[in-house]
């Protein structure tokens, strides 16, 4: 009895022990699913999010052009023959352009036809001749065969996001549009074409001629003050918190505020600017100095908590190594440490870079939402930058800065990754293994 009773007791506790087994193995098994299917989802969003960017933004790097052979008239554009600048600039080139697009349609002879005919082209198509003139004067008294950029509604038709089979009454590009665009495209005088002014203007109150070099300039600038300015910083105080500092209650606080202000909104940088640089300072708005600072106040924290994270990692071998061939605590530090700790002090300082590139708050609240035409060329010029431009194109009625939103987005969204890539690579490139 006694044995049999041991023996079911050892089958009841193996069979005890292999259904919480099997529990374990099960348990681990959920753990796997979710975790995949977390991954799975995420991935999945984050693919229907670049994929919905991608796909509306991708007509905006294509912009229609019309044809026209423009004969360039002498009386027109410099009836006294004095080959000026200025007023070979201020000529009347929109007559000129409206009289080639009215010798391809002979047929249309209204005025309000004709005024609808002329609204094929863009307001700033005219531009382009004046700049063919300024730049080559000899074309005065020629005809000149030239691609003119068309209006949002008739590129926006073209690029078939307008429906033809919509009730006229409700789409922008009414049925003599329509019908002019077939002509020039049986005609082989319209077509879309690589469009470079996305690339190499600044912003317009026109969605065919807007632009983000503009805000680019203005981002590359500001960024150039960010770092300027908060690398040093940043790494001077992390090097002294770190390596120098007493540890005491005061450098806990310090410690302590410096982690907060890693959480802080970012508006409230903003706010901090508006008061000090703009209020206090008098410094100019919408300037990529002022921009930047505000930034550098954001990126500190990351900068120090990285740097210090840098300085940890280094063993305590080295310092001691180098102190017993009697370097000095600084020598200690500026000819082993911070070398050997650099590699994650950039890294730091690319993700910081990269999370400033991608603030708008605190850049709205200085002023740096406002109507920039021109290219800046210092940091006190008025600019913006590429996610306040964003939102300036998203809160735009015109359906064609949609696309223009989009594609400023991929752009933005690239410069990010490459930021992120790189500071992949030199951690991956630098990184020592103690």
């Amino acid at each position: 009895m006694t044995d049999m009773a041991i023996s079911n007791a050892a089958n009841k506790q193996q069979t005890e022990f292999s259904a919480r087994l099997q529990k374990r193995y099960a348990a681990e098994r959920r753990f796997r699913a979710y975790g995949l299917s977390a991954i799975v989802i995420a991935v999945s969003i984050l693919g229907i999010l670049l994929g919905t960017i991608s796909f509306q933004g991708a007509p905006a790097f294509f912009q229609t052009y019309i044809q026209v052979d423009v004969y360039f008239d002498e009386a027109v554009i410099d009836p006294a023959g004095t080959r000026e600048e200025r007023a070979l600039r201020t000529a009347n080139y929109q007559a000129l352009a409206k009289r080639s697009l009215y010798e391809i349609f002979p047929d249309v002879t209204e005025r309000r036809e004709k005024r609808t005919l002329s609204r094929l082209l863009s307001s700033g198509a005219y531009r382009s001749l004046s700049e063919m003139v300024v730049n080559d004067p000899s074309i005065i008294g020629t005809t000149q065969s030239v691609w003119l950029v068309t209006s949002d509604d008739i590129d926006t038709f073209y690029k078939g996001q307008i429906d033809r089979e919509t009730v006229e009454a409700d789409r922008r590009v009414k049925d003599n549009e329509i019908a002019w665009v077939d002509a020039l495209e049986a005609e082989g005088r319209i077509d879309l074409q690589f469009n470079t002014a996305f690339f190499a203007t600044g912003d317009s109150r026109e969605p065919e001629l807007a632009g983000i070099w503009g805000a680019v300039v203005g981002s590359f600038l500001t960024l150039i003050v960010t770092l300027a300015v908060s690398f040093p910083l940043g790494v001077s105080a992390a090097v002294y918190l770190e390596e120098f500092a007493p540890k005491n209650r005061w450098t806990d606080l310090i410690e302590v505020n410096i982690n907060n202000l890693a959480a802080v909104p970012s508006i409230v940088f903003g706010l901090l600017g508006l008061a000090v640089f703009l209020s206090f300072f008098g410094m100019p708005r919408s300037a990529p100095l002022v921009g930047g600072l505000v930034l550098a106040l954001m990126t500190l924290p990351t900068i120090i908590i990285a740097t210090r994270a840098a300085l940890k990692a280094v063993p305590p071998s080295i310092r001691e190594a180098a102190l017993g061939v009697g370097a000095s605590d600084l020598q200690v530090v500026t000819h082993h440490v911070l070398p050997l700790a650099m590699p994650g002090i950039l890294t730091g300082t690319i993700i910081g870079m990269a999370q400033a590139l991608g603030e708008t708050a605190p850049l709205l609240m200085i002023g740096m939402v406002a109507f920039i035409v021109d290219v800046p060329s210092t940091v006190t010029d008025p600019s913006t930058v590429l996610p306040v431009q964003i939102y300036i194109w998203a809160d735009s009625p015109e359906r064609a800065f949609v696309a223009k939103t989009s594609a400023a987005i991929m752009v933005l969204l690239g410069f990010l990754i490459t930021m992120n890539a790189v500071a992949v690579m030199l951690r991956k490139r630098f990184e020592r293994r103690w």
